[in-house]
């Protein structure tokens, strides 16, 4: 199979899709690799080190598009790379199409076969291609929020560890998943006062036992939300209905009941988002003010620190890769349960059930079109 590897368009992506050492395992399995030029320059992975692996270098995103079997990505398409889809072509990356019902149409208007990363589950049921990136943006989220509540940045001017004698941050994170499980370890590891907010019991006893009792834990529902966001200087959100648009859990109202200068950051914009007041935002203008409340909502957060992204992201894609190379897509969805999870899109039929209900679309299982 010939897998092409472009260079991210997406603003301030600098993330890439396969990294030289998966290239020469491709290679060694007797497969071929396009890789655009420049792609993986900025995350510290020149097109030296693909030469070296035995990547073909292709001088635009156009040549890799139409030679490539397989594309292998990071970000979901945006408009400029929607003219490349074409028939049967498999597309290997996060697409996150919930609530990106024109990239949906596309996909099945051009009969691609869109192979979701956050949709793809192993033996466990779990989200393998997705927790990398829920780990580095639950970890960046502290870091991004500590930084927002500085004044010169709109915020409250509040230290998130405090000093002696003066009281820490507070900090509530909804959702206690993997971007909420980081999120604390870093907001504790400076000292913040920390709160978790999760709807699952069983979920909130772990975290108890994972932090030894010094997190807050409460039960979700909209009164504790509203009381926890009210005494809060920065909020993050981290809800996660896999392949579904995120529900909306802080409403308007509870924002503009916050402190003036406190911080949102919206983990979860990447399915919609589940602060009412968020709305997508890129690495080039990353905040906006909504009632005095600074939100910060980037939808590709990883891409900020892309050689650490890149590393755990394709740690985790690369069995898959070469999975698909080597089985070719409809073996492999055939063979691999959790690889049939990722199946989105399917030769112009809509095969993920979450993203079906949410854009009120037909769906249909991958299997009986195979």
């Amino acid at each position: 199979m010939l897998i092409g590897v472009p260079k991210e368009v997406k603003d301030h992506e600098a993330r890439v899709g396969i990294v030289p050492s998966g290239v020469k395992g491709l290679i060694d399995a007797g497969h071929k690799v396009i890789v655009e030029t420049n792609a993986g320059a900025l995350s510290s992975m020149p097109d030296e080190e693909y030469k070296a692996a035995g990547a073909e270098i292709a001088g635009s995103a156009a040549e890799v598009w139409k030679k490539a079997d397989m594309v292998v990505k990071v970000k979901e398409p945006i408009a400029q790379e929607v003219p490349h889809f074409r028939d049967g072509l498999i597309l290997f990356t996060y697409l996150h199409l919930a609530p990106i019902p024109d990239l949906t149409g596309e996909l099945l208007k051009r009969g691609v076969i869109g192979i979701a990363y956050e949709t793809v589950t192993d033996k466990r049921n779990t989200l393998p291609l997705l927790t990398p990136m829920s780990e580095v943006a639950g970890r960046m989220s502290v870091q991004v929020g500590a930084s927002y509540l500085e004044k010169e940045k709109g915020g409250r001017g509040v230290l998130l560890g405090g000093v002696p004698g003066v009281a820490p941050a507070t900090v509530v994170i909804i959702g206690g998943g993997i971007v909420g499980t980081h999120a604390a370890k870093i907001a504790m590891g400076m000292g913040a006062d920390v709160t978790i907010i999760d709807l699952n019991l069983n979920r909130l006893r772990e975290l108890d036992d994972i932090f030894g009792g010094r997190v807050h834990t409460l039960a979700s529902n909209s009164y504790t939300i509203a009381e926890a966001t009210k005494r809060a200087d920065l909020v993050i959100g981290g809800v996660l209905i896999p392949g579904a648009a995120a529900p909306k859990l802080v409403t308007r109202q509870m924002v503009s009941n916050m402190k003036k200068g406190a911080v949102i950051v919206d983990v979860a914009i990447d399915q919609g988002g589940c602060i009412e007041t968020a709305k997508p935002t890129t690495h080039s203008n990353p905040a906006y003010t909504v009632d005095g409340v600074v939100h910060y909502c980037v939808t590709n957060m990883p891409g900020a620190v892309p050689h650490t992204s890149t590393l755990a992201l394709t740690n985790a894609t690369y069995p898959y890769v070469m999975k698909l190379a080597q089985m070719g897509a409809t073996a492999a969805i055939k063979s691999d349960n959790g690889i049939k999870e990722g199946v989105n899109t399917y030769k112009g039929h809509l095969t993920y059930a979450a993203v079906a209900s949410s854009q009120n679309q037909p769906f249909k299982d991958v299997l009986s079109l195979i």
